[in-house]
């Protein structure tokens, strides 16, 4: 008789596999892992749920949300009403600081430009000169009108912290066509979001899918540069830490945390030979540079030039998505609830130059084509003061743009009322900008899920729908 203490525990079937086909395990790895092999793993019979027309994203987050009426959609009625009360001619809402002052002109001309003609404000006079490339959605909506809750419904679909940003949707669903890269590049200009680096998080994915965050300069990433003497050296440390790792999941079980820390130390280690070479900006000729305004005496536009020109390196190297965020421009981000006119003036001379160079850069190369480009804030602003010289939050309407990778150029979509308050024709939610830009990429975002807290989640939850006039 045995007092029963060393009866052998139970294993899983995921534990004799990982326990007893080492080989046979990292074979496996390596069919699935979408960095390997680019299929969608939601579609695994078929690859994408239907042909792509972007195989990459760059998201340009304008942080605190520019003013509509300031930038693309033009209100002559703003002009003609300005410093009356708003109560005579709309129905006003409560606002954030309920700070409700006067109607307020736009302190900026606009002209049409391109064969589309599309109206675009004095504070882009380099972007106006791509408006053909443009489809510029000017009834946007969100569901939160306070910046953290905006930025996570806007990052993640949902206005509360916990949920996986889009980039880590798209990375998880498509992968990385770089195993040396992550799937889900941040590229940080000195501003973090309201809602801080929960707009990046994997949320309920495996955490391997969660946003790397670069900041501007030389040395992007902590503790990339190798500390070793030798590359062996450091090799074999890490080969002990994985079997020492492995050695603990055979006996405890598995743990996204430790297998998403195997895969994120073995793409660090492979990041130490690339980022190095990605980050020299210097081997691209003097013209490039001074393209995306690189060298200008600008430090907010040099610094987000160079973050503009390291997502093309970026693109190159075959990065899924990737987040540009504004650089400090000594105010407050675009959320000008003050002196509208010096804040919005500053922040768009930190954008224009490199963004226009951007698109001007990939539709040379003949990346444009493949690339999906996004511009938006978290909503938009109020078309009467706060106070005397600034604009309140404004949820219920506002502009962003979309270009490249199957957008049809030279667009405009949708429309706000007369004074762009309300989105009143073609009501674009966030939900719809979720799905179009995960049909660009060649997935239907109602079939992106993953199973968590008894139920199939996705990004767009039980919403969205393409907004298919915008598309080629």
């Amino acid at each position: 008789m045995h007092c029963g203490n060393f009866q052998p525990k139970a294993v899983s079937r995921r534990q004799m596999l990982i326990g007893c086909a080492n080989g046979f395990g990292a074979l496996a790895f390596g069919v699935l892992n979408a960095g390997e092999n680019p299929k969608n793993k939601m579609n695994p019979s078929g690859g994408l749920h239907h042909q792509a027309k972007a195989k990459n994203i760059i998201f340009l987050y304008m942080d605190g949300a520019p003013s509509q009426m300031d930038t693309f959609d033009p209100k002559p009625m703003l002009t003609k009403y300005h410093g009356e009360s708003p109560d005579k001619l709309l129905k006003v809402l409560p606002t954030q600081f309920n700070s409700i002052g006067k109607i307020l002109q736009s302190p900026w001309k606009f002209k049409q430009y391109g064969q589309s003609g599309i109206w675009v404000s004095d504070l882009f006079p380099h972007i106006s000169k791509h408006v053909d490339e443009l489809a510029v959605i000017k009834s946007a909506v969100s569901n939160f009108p306070e910046h953290t809750s905006a930025n996570y419904f806007l990052h993640t679909g949902s206005g509360f912290q916990g949920r996986p940003s889009w980039g880590a949707w798209a990375s998880y669903g498509l992968g990385s066509f770089n195993k040396t890269l992550p799937g889900f590049l941040v590229l940080n200009g000195g501003l973090i979001p309201p809602g801080g680096l929960d707009n990046f998080n994997s949320g309920f994915l495996p955490a391997a899918y969660q946003g790397s965050v670069f900041k501007y300069g030389p040395a992007p990433v902590a503790n990339i540069k190798r500390k070793e003497t030798s590359e062996k050296i450091q090799k074999d440390k890490l080969d002990l830490v994985n079997r020492l790792d492995r050695l603990n999941i055979q006996k405890n079980g598995v743990h996204d945390q430790i297998e998403s820390a195997i895969a994120n130390q073995e793409t660090a280690f492979l990041m130490q030979s690339s980022i190095p070479d990605l980050m020299d900006i210097k081997t691209e000729s003097k013209a490039t540079q001074d393209l995306y305004g690189v060298n200008s005496p600008n430090d907010p536009t040099k610094i987000f030039g160079t973050q503009c020109l390291v997502a093309r390196r970026l693109l190159e190297r075959g990065a899924r998505f990737i987040e540009l965020t504004c650089p400090s421009v000594g105010s407050d981000r675009w959320d000008q609830h003050s002196n509208l006119k010096d804040g919005h003036q500053k922040n768009a001379l930190a954008v224009d130059q490199p963004i226009a160079g951007l698109i001007q850069d990939l539709k040379a190369k003949g990346m444009l084509d493949s690339t999906l480009i996004l511009w938006s804030g978290e909503f938009g602003r109020t078309p009467f003061a706060q106070g005397n010289d600034g604009r309140d939050h404004n949820p219920f309407g506002f502009t962003c743009w979309m270009a490249g990778g199957g957008v049809k150029g030279g667009t405009n979509y949708g429309a706000t009322d007369d004074f762009g308050y309300h989105a009143i024709e073609g009501k674009a939610e966030i939900h719809d900008i979720h799905a179009t830009m995960l049909h660009l990429l060649g997935i239907d975002h109602k079939k992106l899920t993953f199973r968590f807290g008894g139920r199939d989640m996705r990004l767009t939850d039980v919403h969205g729908e393409v907004i298919s006039k915008i598309l080629t």
